[in-house]
């Protein structure tokens, strides 16, 4: 069966670009393998079947900050930006769980741009729609208290139980530093709003995590 049935979105285009498509081939990836890093150039559109692709920029400082995640359906902003100008990536992804994924290379890619208004739709829609994420991220760093962050990112992780994630990687999804993610773990330890071990975070009381979600400023 061809990747193709993996990639509902792409069935509008025309079928001899459709053909062109299925002689590409599938990757499948383990957790941890790093896609691209800051310096790199833009070597093709990823298309993501499975799994999820974690887009992060690293300061100066040393401090991690998650950008965005490319999940089934949804595009890598740094990647359609390098491929339409040919600026290098300025962060870097890398696979959060087994990924499978295909590479349409960048000759291809801009071909499809250029001659097929299905796939001109698709991509700027998804572009869009991932610009609008970093907007509201934008807004949230710059706004939004790094605990009231952090209570919102642990409640959206938790949804489908205990959080499985050091401190490290929630300091860089909430966008802060990992000791401010330790304190405030610890204190709402304390409080039993959360139990914590190593690697995981259960969230006990949701309705004291979103209140704080929600706060001001």
């Amino acid at each position: 069966m061809s990747w193709l049935a993996e990639a509902p979105a792409l069935a509008g285009l025309e079928a001899r670009d459709l053909a062109r498509l299925a002689a590409l081939h599938p990757m499948d990836l383990p957790p941890g393998t790093v896609i691209f890093r800051p310096g790199d150039p833009a070597q093709g559109y990823a298309v993501v079947l499975s799994g999820r692709v974690d887009v992060s920029l690293t300061g100066a400082s040393g401090r991690e900050m998650l950008l965005y995640s490319v999940e089934p359906g949804q595009s890598c902003v740094q990647t359609t930006f390098g491929l339409l100008s040919d600026a290098a990536y300025s962060a870097e992804a890398e696979t959060a769980r087994v990924t499978r994924l295909v590479v349409i290379p960048r000759g291809l890619f801009l071909e499809l741009l250029d001659r097929s208004a299905a796939f001109r739709t698709l991509v700027f829609g998804a572009f869009a729609d991932r610009m609008a994420g970093m907007l509201k991220l934008v807004e949230t760093v710059a706004f939004t208290r790094a605990e009231c962050r952090l209570a919102a990112r642990l409640l959206a992780l938790s949804e489908r139980g205990p959080v499985q994630a050091t401190h490290q990687e929630l300091a860089a999804q909430a966008g802060t530093a990992r000791e401010v993610v330790s304190r405030r773990l610890d204190a709402w330890a304390r409080k039993g709003w959360v139990r914590t071990a190593r690697g995981q975070v259960e969230v006990i009381d949701r309705a004291a995590l979103s209140d704080l979600a929600q706060a001001e400023m």
